[in-house]
């Protein structure tokens, strides 16, 4: 069986970290956040309970070594501002796939991309990994450009593929291959 490790990774301005009970607050401001949701399959969440159950879930993973998930941690104030998943890993094809949510108050600065850009080269180069899989609903266009700055390629549309805050939501499914991230220029 393989295994995922967690390491701590260092940008210019973030620090991707395991997650801690101490993050309880932090991580619940994140995800209690309706227009960090919007696109989610999930509500936002309405008690930090939700929180310190998504830690110990994360403590599990680590442990077991599982996924990878990261908290995306501003590296001049140490305050959390969002996390980086890589999860449902797929050893004999050496594929995983990658999820992120980033706090609405830090949209717009490039966090997003800096944050994945760590977790990705760590996926090709730590792990060994061939192939990244992302999922997305087609209306949020700020996380689309975000995976195509990063050389990620549409690959297929899922219609109705979630029900979601009351409606059917479409998917829009994308993939980087390694040699995709390594012809970057």
């Amino acid at each position: 069986m393989s295994s995922y490790p967690t390491p701590t990774l260092a940008t210019p301005r973030l620090v991707l970290r395991p997650l801690v009970a101490t993050d309880a607050e932090a991580l619940f401001a994140v995800f209690s956040d309706p227009a960090v949701v919007r696109y989610w399959s999930a509500e936002p969440w309405t008690s930090v309970a939700f929180a310190e159950q998504a830690i110990a879930r994360a403590l599990d993973s680590y442990r077991a070594q599982s996924e990878v998930r990261f908290g995306i941690v501003l590296a001049d104030t140490g305050a959390l501002v969002g996390t980086v998943n890589l999860h449902h890993f797929f050893a004999q094809n050496r594929r995983c796939e990658i999820g992120y949510a980033l706090a609405s108050g830090h949209w717009g600065q490039g966090y997003a991309s800096e944050a994945l850009a760590a977790a990705i080269g760590y996926a090709f180069q730590g792990l060994d990994l061939n192939r990244i899989e992302a999922d997305i609903d087609p209306r949020n266009g700020a996380s689309a450009a975000v995976l195509e700055r990063l050389g990620f390629r549409k690959e297929g549309y899922m219609p109705e593929r979630w029900f979601v805050h009351g409606e059917m939501a479409d998917t829009v499914n994308y993939g980087l291959l390694r040699r995709y991230w390594d012809e970057r220029p």
